[in-house]
């Protein structure tokens, strides 16, 4: 079990993956001319015929049929279905991480603002550098936020519908349809794009998704580095909220353990590894539908999307309860002066020598306050 799935719950769940294939289904009966109503109808699809039928489709339509006694999915085939129902979910999805990777921005911009001065360590390769600011390290986590908020902006707008037939070539559904009139139609109906040709083995839309997604990991990732290192007992420069019930030990009751730093962390060092999934599984996309990359990439999708909204989730309420300890961080920026001041040859106050850092934390206020 993922720890946070329930943040994640209804979005990309099994139930859900099963509601946007019937809204694919209607979506299509509209385009053919026969619609079909469902009201709360969601079939239960039995795990041994999706196993005999390779993927959950073929189940989906035999439950429909039965169930509306209409033709559906004339010229449809298996993977439009799927592949589509994938990008409903991933819509679903981009917008819950969009908006809290907005709090994560809020929360880290009134902190870039609030320690603008606040005096500390900079550290390179793990040891003493130069004199910095609090601030201009939250500046620099908000930097990679907004770029990730950017990069899912557009993954939204270019969602593509999948729209292809049996071998990519509509020839089922133009014996009833003008069918590139029809795959721009269902488009519209369900809220995509058309791309104006399938894309059954040309799988950009699925790793362009999955790299914007690991992207945001990578972003929440290097802020978590960063606040597990300054929260350490011995350096105890900034700590997480505390949060009844959070962060105790099974056997050390004196613990308080930066648990939401830890879960994110940890969802950065997975993130990558099912991106690269989604990559290999483009470049195994052969023949006009793949014989098992395509089955290989879904879960992965799935799992790399639930990750990445239970992160946001908990990246958000972390940041929006960081405490930070700028009396620790100016402590140690004074005690440490000779080393940080040694490129200047010592002998001054530490926040007397921070360069443009203040300058640098105004300018990625800026650009937050123009994105909004």
């Amino acid at each position: 079990m993922l720890p946070g799935s329930h943040r994640a719950s209804g979005l990309v769940d099994d139930t859900a993956l099963v509601r946007a294939m019937l809204e694919v289904e209607v979506a299509w009966a509209r385009v053919l001319g026969t619609p079909i109503s469902l009201g709360s109808w969601v079939p239960v699809l039995d795990p041994a015929e999706v196993e005999a039928a390779g993927n959950p489709v073929l189940p989906l339509v035999s439950a429909l049929r039965a169930h509306v006694s209409s033709t559906v999915h004339t010229g449809l085939t298996s993977q439009d279905v799927l592949d589509s129902a994938l990008m409903l979910l991933a819509r679903d999805v981009v917008q819950r991480v969009s908006v809290d990777l907005e709090r994560v921005a809020r929360a880290l911009a009134g902190l870039a603002d609030e320690h603008r001065s606040s005096v500390m360590a900079g550290r390179t390769l793990t040891q003493y550098a130069v004199p910095i600011t609090f601030g201009l390290k939250a500046a620099r986590w908000l930097t990679g936020v907004l770029d990730a908020v950017a990069e899912l902006e557009v993954v939204a707008r270019t969602l593509p519908v999948q729209c292809g037939g049996a071998a990519g070539t509509l020839s089922r559904a133009a014996s009833v349809v003008d069918p590139v009139a029809a795959a721009a139609e269902f488009a519209r109906h369900l809220g995509l794009v058309w791309p104006g040709v399938p894309w059954h083995t040309y799988r950009a839309p699925v790793t362009r998704l999955g790299d914007a997604l690991v992207r945001t990991c990578d972003a929440l990732g290097v802020m978590t580095a960063d606040l597990l290192t300054l929260g350490r007992p011995e350096i105890g420069e900034v700590s997480e909220g505390a949060v009844a019930g959070r962060g105790g030990s099974s056997t050390m009751p004196h613990k308080r353990n930066p648990v939401l730093s830890v879960l994110v962390n940890s969802a950065a060092l997975q993130a990558p590894q099912l991106g690269a999934q989604l990559h290999l599984c483009a470049a195994r996309a052969v023949d006009e539908r793949p014989d098992g990359a395509w089955h290989a990439e879904w879960p992965a999708l799935r799992a790399l999307m639930e990750l990445v909204v239970v992160a946001a989730s908990q990246a958000a309420e972390l940041v929006e309860g960081l405490e930070v300890h700028a009396d620790v961080m100016a402590r140690r920026a004074d005690g440490a002066a000779g080393e940080l001041l040694a490129e200047r040859g010592g002998g001054a106050d530490p926040g007397s020598y921070l360069g443009a850092a203040e300058l640098f934390v105004d300018e990625v206020l800026k650009r937050w306050r123009d994105d909004r």
